[in-house]
Parts: structure tokens; sequence; C-alpha cells
């Protein structure tokens, strides 16, 4: 018997994916089909695949053309692939010629001629561009707009901010530059909100009662119950409201939650995260910048996004530390805050006007998860132990950082209509809460 395998991400499935799994067919009596999984798509650069990886296999499955279907999820498997299965052909598209000459030592390599003028980047393309809407005045709305230009089906087509005759660069050449979020809103089909964490729950309500999917900096809201509005709003219009933390839809970061969670560094004790960046300007006048977070607004829901996912969201205690900037009172210029869990602890330390380690460090009983500066931006981390050679490096490439793979998750939840999120909504009640006890000063000691 003549075993035959390919691989794919197989997306939309269309006539040409069918023609190339016929072609593999007939090259013997056993096709094996191994499915991407959607973190090694992402690992390898295909950032706009529409589809789950269940939904993918299910399409492959449908054709009847292939006898096994298995996950391909990471690099160096096809080797193992063809030794463990006993391959005799592997067969690819022949857009990939001479790539895969390295598997002749293992098995025939054939490569087929794909069908023109088909394709599921072409098919992407053809379907409906959402247009998507910046608000804010931050700088860093920049990075979105070029981001954006990786992302398939999707166009940023305007923008409001508070001041803007202040914008500098491409936003200001943008279809829509205006001060007002109404005329934005009547415009696009989806908003990126970076403004103040005070703006967020009137202009996220303002969207989502138009109908407008929204992408927002965390946190949603500073009051549980006005986040609890917008959830039944979005519920009820059937839009998503997605929380924009950059670290979750990193599969780094994604891997190492799973790593932790399995329990192989023991039980988790103790999470310690850390994040800082000094802001030229910030604190050094009276005047606050518009569009300026302090420390825990910018900060805050990204440190404690691993706490939270990995320790979850039942703290017992929660104690914050704070100081001001000394001119600008309104901002704090560093934060640091520990919560107490049944069975463990974390902390936190953010700043804008202090400079520490931003690292992140996960302690278990039998081992501890470390990410070395900046962790935020996680496409690496290691699992150590007490014996070194034990200890793992895991490495997973993250462009754009991380900016790009949560602009086309947002694309792909719109478009297909699911509410599952990178971030559950417990988390974010979590982060709602404890930014709320900030702003009333709850829970918080200040500092001189």
């Amino acid at each position: 018997m003549t075993k035959v395998i390919t691989y794919g991400t197989f997306d939309l499935l269309h006539h040409g994916h069918v023609r190339l799994l016929e072609r593999a067919r007939s090259l013997g009596d056993y096709l094996v089909v191994a499915v991407t999984t959607d973190d090694f798509d992402v690992a390898r650069g295909k950032i706009n695949v529409q589809q789950s990886l269940a939904e993918r296999m299910e399409s492959v499955r449908e054709t009847g053309l292939a006898d096994e279907i298995i996950v391909e999820e990471y690099e160096g498997q096809k080797i193992d692939d063809i030794q463990r299965l006993c391959i005799d052909v592997f067969a690819v598209g022949s857009d990939w010629v001479g790539q895969f000459d390295y598997l002749k030592e293992y098995c025939d390599v054939v490569y087929l001629d794909r069908t023109e003028g088909i394709s599921s980047t072409q098919i992407r393309s053809e379907k409906k561009r959402m247009r998507l809407g910046l608000v804010g005045d931050v700088s860093f709305l920049t990075k979105y707009l070029s981001e954006s230009e990786y992302v398939n089906g999707l166009d940023v087509s305007g923008i409001c901010a508070r001041h803007p005759e202040r914008l500098q660069g491409p936003l200001r050449d943008l279809g829509v530059v205006t001060g007002s979020l109404d005329e934005l809103l009547a415009s696009v089909d989806a908003i990126y909100i970076a403004s103040t964490p005070s703006e967020h729950f009137e202009q996220i309500k303002q969207a989502l009662e138009r109908g407008i999917h929204v992408l927002c900096e965390s946190p949603i809201a500073l009051d549980l119950n006005d986040f609890e509005e917008l959830e039944a709003i979005a519920h009820k219009a059937d839009v998503r409201l997605v929380e924009a933390i950059r670290p979750a839809y990193s599969t780094a970061f994604k891997r190492l939650c799973l790593l932790v969670k399995s329990g192989v560094i023991g039980k988790v004790t103790s999470v310690d995260a850390t994040c800082t960046s000094l802001i030229e300007g910030i604190g050094s006048s009276p005047e606050i910048p518009a569009g300026v977070w302090g420390s825990m607004g910018e900060w805050g829901p990204i440190a404690m996004l691993p706490v939270f996912q990995m320790l979850g969201t039942d703290f017992s205690d929660l104690h914050m530390v704070s100081r001001r900037f000394e001119t600008s009172r309104k901002l704090d210029a560093f934060t640091k805050a520990d919560f107490v869990f049944p069975d463990a602890v974390a902390s936190i330390i953010v700043g804008k006007g202090v400079k520490s380690e931003g690292d992140l460090v996960v302690s278990g009983t039998r081992g501890y998860a470390y990410v070395p500066a900046p962790w935020w931006r996680t496409d690496y981390f290691e699992l150590r132990f007490e014996n070194p050679a034990n200890n793992r490096r895991y490495f997973y490439q993250l462009d754009g950082a991380g900016i790009r793979n949560q602009l086309a998750s947002f694309v792909r939840m719109a478009e297909s209509g699911t509410r599952t999120r990178y971030i559950d909504p417990e988390t974010s009640r979590a982060i709602v809460r404890v930014m709320s006890d900030f702003v009333d000063g709850r829970n918080v000691t200040q500092i001189a």
C-alpha cells in the first residue's frame, strides 16, 4: 500500500483545494491530510486565516478524499509524521517547488500544479472589507494604521480625536478626520478605541447602539454596572465588543498559559508582572497632554492579564500603593498592586515615571516560567527547573508587536459572528473591579 501525505491550512475550502487533494489521492492508496493549527499558522505569519481549526478539518473531512486527518502544530513535524506514519509520498502545491526537497531523504516528494485563478487569498480579498475607525489622540494609533495594511479585509477609513488639528502624518490623510464620534460612526463598520479610560463607556455605548463592532483598550469601563450594560447592549445588537490587551493575541503567551495550567511547573504559587515605560514630557508640567493615561490606565490591565488568566479572578484581598507625578497630580507615576488568592499570591508593578525590569515570573512548586522584558511583547519564554538539564525554551514569531494578530482576530470575530473571546468576560470583570477601586481610591495607599 502506498501512503501519501499533504499539508495545508485549507481555509475557506474551494475547488482548488479539492483538485489538489484529488491529485494527491491519485498518487497512492491511502491519503493523510495534515491541517495546520491556528497558532502554527500565526507563527508562520498567516494571520488572515478566517476559519477555526475545527471548521477547516471538517471541510477536509466532507470532501471524502482523506483516509486520515491529522494536525500540524510545530516546526519540523513533517519528518516526524513521515517516519511515524510510514509515508511513501509527500505531496504539496507547486508554489512550494524546491522548498521541501530535504524530505527526499525520507520519501518521494511531488509538487502538484495548483488550479489557476482561485485561492483562499483571492476569496478573502473579494469579500466585503471592514471599514475601521480610530478613536483617540495617542501617537501609537499610527502603528494601528500601518499594521492594518497586513490584515486582509480591513480598511482604516477615519479617525475621531479631541484635537484633530494636532494629528500627525498619515492619520491626517484618512477619509474622515473629525472631532465628532457621531460623524465617524456614520462612515464605519467598526471602531478601535484608544481614548482615556474615563471616556470608554460613553464611546462604546454610542457605537454599540449604532450596530458598530468595538475593539477597545482595557478597561472597557470603570464601573461593573457600566460593564454589564455594555455587554447587554452588544448581545442585543449582535455586535462584537472585544478587549484590546495585546498579549492575549500572542501565540507565545497563549502557549505559556496552557503550559502553566497543565501543571508542568507544578502548582502555581505566585505571579509577578512588571510593565514600565518612561514617557518624555509626562509629569514635567501641570498640563496633561491630550489622550495621556496614568500608569494604571495604560499598563494595569496588561499586567493583570497573566494574573487572572493563570490564577483565576477569585482574589480575596487587594492592596495598591501609588505615587502621583509631582506636577500632574491626576496621573500616577507608579503603582504596585498585591493580590491574595485562596492558594496563591500575585503582584503587579506599573510605571510611567519609574523604570524597572519589565519581566514576568510565574512561580510553581516544580519550577517557574520566565518571560524576559518586555514580556508584553511575548515571543519567547523559558520554563526553568531545579535541574538545569530540564529547562525548556520556546519561541514564536510575533509581528507588529501583537497589533497585527489582534486586528486579524477582531475581523474574524466580526465576520464569523462568533462570541468566543481571547479574553473571557470574567477576566474583563476582574480588571474593571480593580480599576474601579483604583480610580475611587479604595484599597489604595498614596506615597509621596
